[in-house]
């Protein structure tokens, strides 16, 4: 058997940036079109008008100040309200396979590897480009890594049971280093006229470089454990499956093709899950939660971030305990927590312990528990 280590990790960020403001602007202007567009109905009673957003309203409700996209044009046009993506001719590279071999690239590079060092790549995300072939099979090719590759979706949760899985098949010597990469387009799957989600998601990839600990050459964290959890919940859902904007036959605008969540459920029913979650896992290992130099929690809500913090250490989080990185990338589903470890773990000392914990639809929740080795 051998030790799992998490030995680097890479972040690839969209160049475009979108503020709230300009969300805002977007938004507003979509709205008074909608309520010109129906004001009949509205007058009538039979709709209601459509509200305006706010740059205090988002940052009240989530925290989130901007987000990173692949495409801002798109969704700042009133009459279109999502990101217009290029459809790729089949020999090129898919637009998340580009994405994933950045963050790759730059994993490496941090963990002193190259692709002749790599056994496999798992391609986990919230939504893929397509059904196949696999996207991990793509990045495996566009890297030049022999061995084997396949996608995963496990919602927010894919980052974690992606490293679940690689470290499980590094313990068991079935590969000797596995690159785990979640691009995420969120952008292309949230409904960006909706008022109470339209400011949630942004775009990005992580990954993160797991591979045996005999092999490193430079600092790391070894994987003390993992410990995975899905209970089925329709809270938060899409009904589209693919990263396009399509409309069924017959069928103007469903609103369930896009992303869907009933936040105030999720809000009640998630916390609890995932507080006793990492409680459960940390007395698992044989570890207390006063024991954890810095947990790394998954970015979708500032408020939620704080309720499980307290819950989990018993106390308020001190500065630097508990980073959030939402206000700067918003939500990125899975990558989210990727991107805490990766900007704030370079302080952890020998023998310190950390957490990784990412958690969203299914409902799903992973957790990873580190401890630093220099």
């Amino acid at each position: 058997m051998h030790q799992p280590v998490i030995s680097g990790t890479g972040v690839f960020t969209p160049s475009e940036v979108i503020t709230n403001d300009e969300l805002v602007v977007a938004f507003n202007a979509y709205a008074d079109k909608f309520n010109i567009e129906h004001a009949a109905a509205i007058t009538a009673g039979e709709m209601a008008e459509m509200a305006y957003s706010s740059s205090e309203f988002i940052v009240a409700a989530s925290g989130i100040h901007q987000r990173y996209v692949i495409d801002k044009s798109g969704i700042l046009d009133p009459d279109i309200m999502y990101p217009t993506l290029r459809q790729r001719q089949d020999e090129e590279p898919g637009v998340m396979a580009e994405m994933a071999v950045d963050a790759c690239n730059k994993a490496l590079v941090q963990a002193g590897k190259t692709a002749a060092d790599i056994d496999a790549v798992i391609v986990a995300a919230s939504n893929l480009e397509r059904a196949y072939p696999a996207v991990a099979i793509e990045v495996q090719e566009l890297l030049g890594i022999s061995g084997f590759g396949f996608d995963m979706n496990v919602a927010c949760s894919s980052a974690t049971f992606g490293i679940q899985a690689a470290s499980d098949m590094v313990r068991s010597g079935s590969a000797r280093a596995i690159l785990v990469v979640n691009p995420e387009i969120c952008s292309g799957h949230l409904e960006w006229r909706d008022r109470d989600c339209h400011f949630i998601f942004g775009d990005v990839c992580t990954a993160t470089l797991v591979e045996r600990k005999q092999d490193t050459s430079g600092g790391h964290f070894e994987v003390v454990s993992t410990k995975c959890l899905t209970k089925f919940s329709n809270n938060i859902r899409n009904n589209n499956g693919f990263l396009r904007r399509s409309r069924p036959d017959g069928v103007k605008d469903r609103r369930d093709m896009q992303f869907m969540q009933n936040g105030r459920k999720v809000f009640k029913e998630v916390l609890p899950i995932v507080s006793n979650h990492i409680l459960s896992h940390l007395a698992e290992a044989g570890y207390s939660a006063d024991q954890l130099k810095r947990l790394w929690l998954h970015q979708a809500n500032k408020a939620m971030n704080d309720f499980i913090g307290k819950k989990v250490l018993g106390r308020v989080p001190e500065a630097g305990e508990q980073p959030n990185i939402l206000q700067d990338y918003a939500n990125t589903s899975s990558a989210g927590s990727i991107i805490a470890f990766s900007q704030y773990s370079e302080d952890i000392g020998d023998g310190e312990l950390g957490l990784i914990c990412s958690f969203g639809a299914g409902y799903s929740v992973g957790s990873v528990l580190l401890k630093r080795a220099l």
